[in-house]
């Protein structure tokens, strides 16, 4: 129960007085404030701009293996650029494809060229099946929803919790039915909890025992780098699922996205010998190669994984103030007065806001309304559907400190005045 809830009526009342001309002010002030996405502020990108200088007329455009990064090939990506994000994502060489700017991009194609061919072992391709099904912890990734809902994948809903998505329900759910054909996932510092799944939970994901026998595991490993806190040791599931003699099970996905610059980064998969021979056949019939001469400028900037590590705690000492200034609010304004619960992250994009059920959308709407934007209540869930209309991603990275600033200051008072109306329209 929240402290409203134990109010007499007459101070209830007293108290939304107080809050809508609270909230009357803060609309009048016309703000401006977006928080809708996980988007780096300018000062991260200002700190890769070094990096548009690592190349110029005079500079040697060759792979190390004397291919030319300004020419067509090397459809796999530069040999150096395999070596660095090979070693990032805990990968071989042979285990690893380059590519362009978006790992989100890959993700459809890979799931697109499932639904008109199937995958590595697919007895025919998903398309002819007259239903199938994904696998969706929550809350996660609305981008990864969108896919899927697209596409006419079905979507089931599973919880997620400190330790990584509901296990015992995935097991189950996928040794009974073969139209389940893969799972989404953000393994580390999830989307938008900022949780990392246990070693308990990659080892049962890698030794899972689908019915479907071209099931796939997208592990969208969007945030390994992206320490806000303290780091935290992800075990590596590709090795697990050798172990477990499916290592064809799992498809990896990484970017430089917010490493470098969203629309100029260098994207990568990762997955067995045997699913990256698959797909590079499948890759030459959509394209001769991606961006090499890019390819090229990241692998001298980035040099190396200590470099990049470097690079990355620059990125934390800039976000970090924005993830404490979110906590402060919230622990000031509204805990104490049991108006929800949040998630503390270690690192990632996101914070998640749990507000009292029922509650999101009324919140996101006032916002709005008071020049607050933040990402659409419901977009936690498949299809937009939050059955407790509860959560609500915080992304606080792109806007000043100061704009975010006022955003939580207007977010805690419509919080407030969302609830405390609530209640007096109950009465």
């Amino acid at each position: 129960m929240n402290t409203y809830e134990k109010m007499p009526l007459e101070q209830l009342r007293d108290e939304y007085t107080k809050l809508k001309n609270e909230y009357e002010a803060i609309k009048s002030k016309k703000l401006s404030l977006n928080m809708s996405r996980g988007k780096p502020s300018s000062e991260q990108l200002d700190l890769s701009m070094p990096i548009l200088d690592v190349l110029d007329s005079k500079s040697n455009y060759k792979a190390e293996n004397g291919a030319d990064c300004r020419n067509y090939g090397e459809l796999t990506g530069i040999v150096e650029a395999k070596k660095l994000f090979s070693e990032y994502m805990g990968v071989g060489l042979d285990e690893i494809i380059v590519l362009g700017n978006a790992s989100l991009n890959f993700m459809y194609d890979c799931l697109v060229r499932a639904m008109l061919l199937g995958v590595l072992g697919s007895e025919k391709p998903w398309s002819k099946y007259p239903k199938i099904k994904f696998i969706c912890p929550v809350p996660g990734y609305d981008r990864h929803f969108s896919i899927t809902e697209f596409l006419g994948v079905e979507m089931i809903n599973v919880p997620t919790y400190e330790t990584g998505p509901d296990m015992d329900m995935i097991e189950k759910l996928v040794a009974e039915d073969e139209t389940i054909k893969g799972m989404w996932c953000v393994p580390k510092f999830s989307n938008p909890l900022g949780i990392t799944f246990s070693d308990e939970t990659i080892k049962r994901m890698a030794n899972l025992k689908p019915k479907a026998t071209d099931f796939r595991i997208f592990y969208d490993n969007a945030y390994a780098s992206h320490i806000i806190y303290k780091d935290v040791e992800l075990l590596n599931i590709l090795d697990e699922c050798k172990k477990a003699g499916n290592p064809n099970m799992v498809y990896m996905f990484g970017s430089t996205s917010k490493i470098t610059f969203p629309g100029a980064g260098v994207a990568f998969f990762a997955a067995s010998k045997e699913n990256i021979a698959f797909t590079e056949k499948q890759l030459s019939m959509q394209t001769i190669g991606h961006d090499k001469i890019n390819m090229l400028r990241h692998v001298r900037f980035l040099k190396d994984m200590d470099t990049l590590k470097e690079h990355m705690q620059k990125h934390a000492e800039i976000v970090r103030p924005r993830f404490d200034m979110v906590i402060k609010y919230l622990e000031e304004e509204l805990c104490p007065l049991g108006l929800g619960s949040y998630v503390k992250p270690d690192g990632g994009y996101f914070l998640t806001y749990l507000t009292p059920p029922g509650h999101a959308k009324k919140i996101i709407a006032l916002c709005k309304e008071a020049g607050v934007v933040m990402t659409d209540a419901g977009a936690t869930h498949p299809y937009g559907k939050d059955p407790d209309d509860c959560y609500i991603r915080i992304a606080p990275t792109f806007p000043a400190i100061e704009e975010l600033e006022n955003a939580m200051k207007a977010f805690c008072v419509v919080t407030k005045f969302a609830v405390v109306e609530s209640l007096l329209n109950k009465q």
